[in-house]
C-alpha cells in the first residue's frame, strides 16, 4: 500500500517505522530536513522536505498515485487543507487528520466530502480520555481495549501473590469460573511472551492478557489479585483537553477534582463543568495535595503536557498516600522507565493514537486494531466473508486455520452472543474474529486470511 504521512512528529515517526516494516510504500513528508533524516537511516523508506499542504510538496510525495493520506501535522488547520488538497488534486482514496481543536470537532458537517473531504478524524485528546476512564472503571487492568461494539474487551492485569488462579494451570479457570466465557491470549513474563496453554502455570508478577465481556472483567481479574475497591475519588492534574474530557465523563459517578495552574483555563473549567471541583494551583504542590486529603484519594492521574511534570506530580501524589497513580507521557523512552518504578501505569498518546490509525490501514475487513506492549504486539478484530471456497477461514475449524505462529484467536463474536473459541470450532461468515498478535512481522499473513478470493461478490 502507498502512504503520504504528513508530519515526523512522535506519532507520525511511530507510524512510519511500523508500516515500513510491514512492506508498504512510505513517504514522510515535514519541514525538518534533519528529522527526515534520522528517520530515513532507521526505515525503508522515502522522504519530502516542504509545507504539508502545498500542492507541489503532495505531488512530489506521489499523491498522484497514493492509496492514502495520513496527515499528522502539529496544526489542525495545515492537517484539514492537507486533505483537502489530496482529494480535489490528486483524488487521494482515504484521507485521515488529526484534529485536536474542539471547536473544529463539534461541527461535524465540516467534514463531509462537499466541505473538507476528510474519511477519518483522529483526536488524540479524546481517544487518550476515554483510555483512562475505561482504566478508572475497571481498577486492577492495566489495559481494557474494547472489540466488537464494546461487547468484549482485552485486558492486561498483573498476577500478585494470593491470587486464586496464581502458581496453578490455566486449565483450572473453567473450575473456579464454571459460567464465564473468557479466554487467556497472552502471558508477557519478565519482558518475554509466553504462549498459553492449558498447563501453563501462573507465575506472580505476569502480564496476563485476557478476553471477556464487560460484564465479567472484574470477576476474571479477581483470580489473579486481589481486587481493588472499586474508585470513588478521582483528582486529575491539568486541566487541558484531555483534562477537561475526562472530568467530563466521570463527574456524575465520581468525586472529581482538577488542579490546573493557568487562572483563565481554571475559570473556564469551574464555568463548564457541572460537578467537578477545580482548584487553581500547582500539582506537585505538596501543601495543596495535603489540603486536598490526597491520602483519601483512590486515583491521582497527571495529565498536563508536560512529561516531567507528570512523573514529579504523579510520584509525589503516591508518597503522600494517593491509592493508584497515572501519569501521561509522550516520550516512549520514559515509559518502561516510569512503570518499573513508583507510578502505576504510564498512559502513552502515542500507542493509544497509532492503534486507532493501524485501523485504517491494514487490509481485509479490519475493523478495530489497538497498539500493545509498546507496539511490539497487537490485537485485531476481523470480520469473516465468504464462504469455504472463497475464504481461508469460513467453514473451517480453529485447528485447520493456518495461523501464523504467535496468533492466538481469543474471542468470536457472533449474533451478538460472545464465543470462547476451541480448536474444533468452526468459524462461520460474519462472524467477528478478535486475535492477539505476539509478533508483528506476521500482519500481513493474518490480513491475507481475511481477504475474500475474487469469486465472492
Amino acid at each position: 500500500m502507498k502512504i503520504i504521512i504528513l508530519g515526523s512528529g512522535q506519532v507520525g515517526g511511530s507510524l512510519a517505522y511500523s508500516l515500513a516494516r510491514e512492506a508498504n510504500d512510505i513517504t514522510v513528508v515535514d519541514l525538518r530536513a534533519e528529522i527526515l533524516q534520522e528517520i530515513q537511516d532507521r526505515a525503508d523508506l522515502s522522504t519530502v522536505v516542504g509545507h504539508a499542504s502545498h500542492p507541489t510538496v503532495l505531488e512530489q510525495a506521489g499523491a498522484a498515485d497514493a492509496n492514502m493520506v495520513i496527515a499528522l501535522t502539529n496544526s489542525d488547520e495545515t492537517n484539514m487543507i492537507a486533505c483537502q488538497v489530496a482529494y480535489t488534486l490528486f483524488h487521494t482514496p482515504t484521507k485521515i487528520a488529526r484534529v485536536r481543536a474542539s471547536e473544529y470537532l463539534q461541527y461535524k458537517k465540516l467534514f463531509m466530502q462537499e466541505a473538507l473531504p476528510i474519511d477519518v478524524l483522529i483526536s488524540p485528546e479524546l481517544l487518550v480520555s476515554q483510555y483512562v476512564q475505561r482504566l478508572i472503571e475497571h481498577p486492577g487492568a492495566l489495559q481494557v481495549l474494547d472489540f466488537a461494539d464494546s461487547k468484549v474487551q482485552l485486558v492486561a492485569a498483573r498476577a500478585y501473590y494470593g491470587g486464586a488462579l496464581v502458581g496453578h494451570e490455566l486449565r483450572t479457570l473453567s473450575e473456579h469460573m464454571p459460567n464465564v466465557p473468557m479466554r487467556v491470549v497472552a502471558i508477557f513474563r519478565r519482558g518475554a511472551s509466553i504462549k498459553p496453554e492449558g498447563r501453563t502455570v501462573i507465575e506472580p508478577d505476569d502480564e496476563v492478557f485476557f478476553i471477556a465481556a464487560d460484564n465479567n472483567i472484574e470477576r476474571v481479574t479477581s483470580e489473579l489479585r486481589k481486587l481493588d475497591k472499586p474508585y470513588k475519588r478521582v483528582l486529575l492534574a491539568g486541566g487541558g483537553n484531555i483534562g477537561m474530557h475526562l472530568a467530563q465523563a466521570l463527574e456524575q459517578k465520581y468525586q472529581v477534582k482538577i488542579i490546573e495552574r493557568n487562572k483563565q483555563r481554571a475559570k473556564y473549567l469551574s464555568e463548564t463543568l457541572d460537578r467537578a471541583i477545580v482548584l487553581c494551583g500547582d500539582a506537585a504542590d505538596q501543601e495543596l495535595l495535603l489540603e486536598e486529603n490526597i491520602e483519601n484519594t483512590d486515583v491521582f492521574c497527571a495529565v498536563t503536557n508536560d512529561d516531567e511534570a507528570n512523573i514529579l506530580s504523579a510520584m509525589l501524589a503516591k508518597r503522600l498516600g494517593a491509592r493508584k497513580v497515572m501519569s501521561l507521557i509522550n516520550r516512549p523512552s520514559y515509559v518502561d522507565l516510569v512503570e518499573s518504578g513508583i507510578i502505576d501505569i504510564a498512559i502513552s498518546p502515542e500507542q493509544v493514537t497509532i492503534g486507532t490509525l493501524l485501523t485504517h490501514v491494514r487490509r481485509g475487513d479490519v475493523v478495530a486494531v489497538h497498539s500493545l506492549r509498546r507496539g511490539a504486539a497487537e490485537a485485531i478484530e476481523a470480520i469473516a466473508h465468504g464462504d469455504k471456497n472463497t475464504s481461508k477461514v469460513v467453514g473451517r475449524a480453529i485447528e485447520d486455520v493456518n495461523l501464523p505462529v504467535g496468533t492466538t484467536i481469543g474471542a468470536i463474536v457472533r449474533d451478538y452472543e460472545v464465543v470462547v473459541p476451541h480448536h474444533d470450532t468452526v468459524i462461520e461468515s460474519e462472524d467477528h474474529i478478535i486475535m492477539f498478535l505476539t509478533n508483528k512481522k506476521r500482519i500481513s499473513e493474518v490480513e491475507k486470511l481475511f481477504q475474500v478470493g475474487v469469486t465472492f461478490l
